[in-house]
């Protein structure tokens, strides 16, 4: 039976319920501190927010079991950050191949098909001639040279280039990218060599950061583009769209009957690398990976395309590339951000491959003589690379002269294909991307925000479930993982109340992450072995009144669970109370910008939201860490090991405890509590008011909002208060999906009064 409705004083549908209660309306007074005033709080927190040009280094791994999970969480943040997870349909490319040129010993075409509808890939196909099939392919993503596939540096550029060794004809000097190319394709290799988002003919971009657009940041369905609110709440950025178009490149050329689907290869420079590390950790149909000048534990990728929500929150670069393992890997370093490589981040990846049993699969080279680059030196340690573990005639990597090729020969528009035009560029072409991805997911997402049977359940906690794992990035920690720490001097039985209870006051720390939560814990004399966690909006303060009582002492809600039997335990999450100079909670997140070297304000993609979600956990999901730091604390309150733990959350708190169950349960945490209770006060993060509000959640709306938390929480013992009831219907239809129908109530609203009435009836007896 779903129970949806109002509550009834003679209900008896659970065995553990709470006193459901909050100060609401009464004087605001002061809770008892952990910190003595002026001190901060011991928190690795509060420092300055990580940024791309921060060290970011490996983390360590020390069985092949431990790798094998850690690369599996890996890969599905690389996924849920580009907004892949689960993968946009991919429908028939029906790619248009035109316009070839016999080049000799090779041939060059054109090539431009659609990567999601109406958004197209554009790039040149190069092949040996020859009858010899199938071949090996070959995606070249470019990265950020100057005019991307179409680059020309010039005959003194080149000539200079040769002149300190970097270059050995005029022709790869102009281009070095034309050069990998045909180099490719002269060792026997099928090369798709396709535009970055912006570049070329990639012209549906008519820049290559299209991002914080305001014009862009409506919230109805059509109105958005990249950067903005709706956009980054969905998930939905260039990087990720670029990173789609690299998946489809793939599809490309394995679907080409020349090739041979298993020994295909990426390899790009720079930004190109970053596009190789990507879809080298995402598909497994990549056999080989040389990500050139890019990988270290430094610089992560300047650009908008290389960053989104979440991708290197607990990771690097250095971590993402070693997910190609076993699968051979090729490095290349310059007098650049890789400098260090050698000894900051190449011994991590020697390590993995050998855990892999795979020694010999990965080889670096630090040409550390040569500023940032993908010159003939770099490209001769990837083509013996790939003859090596591709079986390719090695004498054919040597790399010779070839025909520089134009931007106008190049190019795949013109004649009977004419560009993108109209609606199909720009800000127009941007809202018709978003709109189609909102679309497709929400095909996938939407029906599992209410499972019908224990397979759409299962698949619900799989996708939405696998989702919020990598978004609120842990689950409950080890109860022997966190430690109490009273304040000085306190007695170490608390302090006792004239009202029959005694409050304990210190921090709850984290020492592996360095981390603690300020609490004041108030414990009846005839305590139940219930422990009551009660966030709230102020903190502990909001908890505690002076309203003709005592200072430090609880107010009448608190009192009222004391009266009853239960613990209680009120905390300042982070950014609240004790963790602010005035005891004001924060309410923005911190703006990062990019720290590059460019002096230009106005450039708006500088801001954008993914430098500082990329690297950084929001204040959301910081309080709910915190919420999972206490509920592990509580079940071993005062050395008991048998404690009955619930949780509350009520009105401007129920969606942080929301977000503390889903957590835990898309962690694998089989029962976090045994009770819950959450009022959602009509919360939704499509109401949030900005993306750098407190409250913000990058994903949220792609995975569901409050019914997406909903669906992977159950079957936890829950009384949920909701106005609509399309969302008490999903909810209930998730319990009964579990078999656990009678393990939630669902209702429209609810008083004090009622929760006394349900008290009265049913709370357990005090010992």
């Amino acid at each position: 039976m779903i129970h949806v409705g109002g509550i009834h004083a003679a209900s008896r549908w659970i065995p553990l319920v709470l006193v459901i209660v909050m100060a609401t309306g009464a004087a605001r007074g002061q809770a008892p501190r952990a910190l003595a005033p002026g001190e901060a709080a011991p928190d690795r927190r509060l420092g300055p927010p990580r940024h791309l040009d921060g060290e970011h280094p490996f983390h360590t791994v020390t069985t092949v079991t431990e790798w094998v999970a850690r690369r599996d969480l890996i890969r599905r943040r690389v996924a849920v950050s580009a907004g892949l997870w689960p993968m946009p349909a991919r429908e028939s490319l029906e790619p248009v191949i035109h316009g070839r040129i016999d080049m000799g010993d090779y041939t060059v075409e054109k090539v431009f098909f659609e990567s999601l509808p109406g958004h197209w890939v554009t790039g040149n196909l190069y092949r040996p001639n020859g009858d010899t099939c199938p071949r090996p392919g070959v995606l070249c993503p470019h990265g950020h040279w100057p005019g991307g596939r179409f680059m020309d540096a010039g005959v003194e550029v080149a000539a200079r280039q040769i002149a300190v060794g970097a270059e050995r004809f005029i022709s790869g000097g102009r281009s070095p990218l034309q050069a990998r190319c045909v180099g490719l394709a002269r060792l026997g290799c099928v090369v798709f060599h396709y535009d970055m988002l912006g570049f070329a003919d990639s012209v549906q971009f008519p820049s290559h950061r299209p991002a914080c657009d305001p014009t862009l940041d409506g919230r109805e369905a059509g109105t958005w583009g990249f950067g903005g609110f709706a956009a980054s709440a969905r998930l939905q950025t260039t990087f990720g769209l670029q990173t789609f178009n690299s998946v489809r490149a793939l599809d490309f050329v394995a679907s080409l009957p020349d090739v041979d689907p298993r020994r295909i290869a990426v390899t790009g420079g720079s930004g190109g690398a970053t596009q190789t590390l990507m879809l080298t950790a995402l598909d497994d149909r990549v056999a080989a990976a040389f990500p050139s000048v890019m990988v270290s534990t430094g610089m992560q990728g300047g650009c908008t395309c290389e960053n989104s929500h979440f991708l290197r929150i607990g990771q690097g670069n250095v971590d993402i590339a070693a997910v190609a393992a076993p699968r051979p890997l090729g490095l290349t370093t310059a007098d650049d951000w890789t400098r260090n490589f050698k000894d900051r981040g190449w011994p991590d990846l020697v390590n993995v491959y050998r855990l892999t049993g795979t020694p010999d699969a990965v080889e670096a080279h630090f040409d550390v003589q040569f500023p940032h680059n993908f010159n003939a030196v770099a490209r001769g340690h990837l083509l013996a690379f790939l003859a090596r573990h591709f079986q390719l005639d090695p004498d054919a990597a040597t790399e010779k002269d070839f025909e520089f090729l134009s931007a106008d020969t190049l190019t795949v528009w013109g004649g009977q294909h004419p560009p993108p035009s109209g609606d199909a560029v720009g800000a127009p072409h941007q809202r018709h991307v978003c709109r189609a991805w909102m679309n497709d997911s929400a095909a996938v997402i939407t029906p599992l925000l209410a499972p019908h049977d224990g397979d759409t359940l299962a698949e619900a906690r799989r996708i939405i479930g696998g989702a919020w794992q990598v978004i609120l990035g842990r689950g409950v920690p080890a109860a022997s993982a966190v430690e109490f720490v009273p304040v000085p001097g306190q007695p170490a039985t608390g302090m006792r109340s004239r009202d029959g209870h005694t409050t304990l006051a210190g921090l709850v720390r984290l020492p592996a992450r360095n981390e603690c939560v300020p609490v004041a814990i108030a414990t009846s004399d005839r305590w139940n072995g219930t422990v009551v966690i009660l966030p709230h909006p102020r903190g502990k303060d909001g908890l505690y009144e002076a309203d003709g009582a005592a200072a430090g002492e609880p107010g009448p809600r608190v009192k009222a669970l004391l009266d009853r039997g239960f613990a209680v335990i009120t905390a300042d999450l982070f950014g609240q109370g004790e963790f602010t100079a005035d005891g004001t909670p924060l309410t923005d997140n911190p703006r990062v910008f990019y720290p590059g070297p460019f002096d230009h304000a106005e450039e708006r993609w500088r801001i954008d939201p993914v430098y500082f979600y990329g690297y950084n956990d929001g204040l959301f999901v910081k309080r709910v860490h915190d919420l999972l730091t206490l509920l592990a604390f509580a079940r071993n309150l005062h050395g008991r090991d048998d404690c009955r733990v619930a949780i509350v959350g009520l009105e401007a708190a129920g969606h942080w405890v929301l977000g503390a169950l889903t957590a835990a349960k898309a962690c694998g945490d089989v029962a976090p509590v045994h009770h819950a209770f959450v009022d959602t006060g009509g919360f939704r993060f499509a109401d949030v008011p900005s993306v750098w509000h407190a409250d913000f959640l990058p994903g949220a709306l792609k995975y569901g909002d409050i019914s997406g938390m909903l669906a992977v929480v159950a079957p936890t013992p829950l009384v949920l208060v909701e106005a609509d009831g399309a969302v008490r219907q999903a909810a209930c239809a998730a319990w009964e999906a579990a078999g656990s129908a009678d393990a939630i109530r669902a209702v429209e609203s609810a008083t004090v009064d009622d929760w006394f009435d349900v008290l009265s009836a049913d709370s357990p007896q005090s010992p």
